[in-house]
């Protein structure tokens, strides 16, 4: 099958801007549909969540995707045209199939040609983190604070870490459907394997769930993280302390070689491990040690759009 997908392009003039847009947000607990009014206004006009229930299979998060969508048509007494769908992994253009997604029922399936089967609608699928990146370079921080950004790099650093391109107003998903996958590169050996079959991984260094783990070997306790960020700025607790410092210094390590590669004017950093203030004063100095500049001009910025980045992400695709 050939590569027809290395770039998304977003919704220009061609599309009617003033149409009700149809955006999901598929999640190994949740999904969330929204309906907005517009690209032109995106004004929620309806949001339905109802449980993924992954662990019954694939058939099923099918079944309740096209459940999802009557009851969003049922609510709203409309009827999408198109639907934009955010998930974990990504749809491999030489395969048409899903690979890399945690939600492992999805894997080695032909995910947008099953659903689209189902509820008789044409699909548009993109990563979840492609998602956070596009709605949050179009309608979060950037436009305000880097006016005519050309490259924008969305992060999700929560349960696991991935990212997402925009650049030149289009989505980056690569020939291969794995542009932005930072959280895979190799960091360090002390984080251990990672699900993906590799070892030191972003993701085993500086997810939540690793920095948890790191804080539990040190303490035989188990903290959230936002716990441990809290414990770390008393000056009490030297794990906690240790952890949050793992944090700063691997994370600078592990941004740097991504702005070292794109340079992108804006990095926006969503997720559980994006909320640490830190990340944004030492977390960037960090990064600039091993900056191949002598300073750093990358705007570091706060997503704006909460949780809902992933569903008005999809929605304009």
């Amino acid at each position: 099958m050939p590569n027809t997908q290395s770039a998304i392009p977003l919704p220009s003039g061609q599309v009617n801007s003033h149409a009700p847009l149809w955006g999901l947000d598929l999640g190994g607990t949740k999904i969330e549909g929204v309906i907005f009014e517009s690209r032109h206004n995106p004004k929620v006009l309806h949001r339905l969540r109802i449980p993924t229930e992954s662990g019954k299979g694939y058939e099923h998060i099918i079944n309740q995707v096209a459940k999802l969508v009557e009851m969003l048509a049922a609510e709203s007494g409309l009827r999408p045209s198109h639907i934009g769908i955010g998930h974990p992994g990504t749809l491999d253009p030489n395969t048409g199939t899903i690979k890399n997604a945690n939600t492992t029922a999805l894997n080695g399936r032909p995910f947008n040609v099953d659903l689209e089967q189902k509820i008789g609608v044409p699909v548009r699928l993109a990563n979840d983190a492609n998602c956070f990146a596009v709605a949050e370079a179009l309608l979060g921080k950037v436009p305000a604070a880097v006016p005519n950004a050309e490259v924008v790099f969305g992060v999700i650093m929560g349960t696991g870490v991935g990212g997402g391109w925009v650049i030149h107003g289009k989505v980056i998903n690569g020939r291969q459907g794995i542009g932005g996958e930072w959280g895979h590169n190799f960091l360090d050996e002390s984080g251990g394997p990672c699900y993906c079959g590799r070892t030191g991984c972003v993701e085993t260094v500086i997810s939540g769930p690793a920095l948890e783990r790191f804080y539990e070997k040190l303490t035989a306790r188990h903290l959230p993280l936002r716990d441990i960020a809290k414990a770390a700025e008393t000056g009490t607790d030297e794990a906690a302390a240790q952890t949050m410092e793992r944090l700063i210094h691997f994370f600078g390590k592990a941004i740097a070689v991504v702005i070292n590669i794109m340079d992108p004017d804006a990095i926006v950093l969503g997720g559980g491990v994006g909320n640490i203030e830190r990340l944004y004063t030492d977390g960037v100095a960090e990064a600039k040690k091993y900056l191949f500049n002598t300073r750093i001009d990358t705007v570091f910025l706060k997503p704006e759009l909460g949780d809902s980045a992933g569903v008005f992400g999809a929605a304009l695709l």
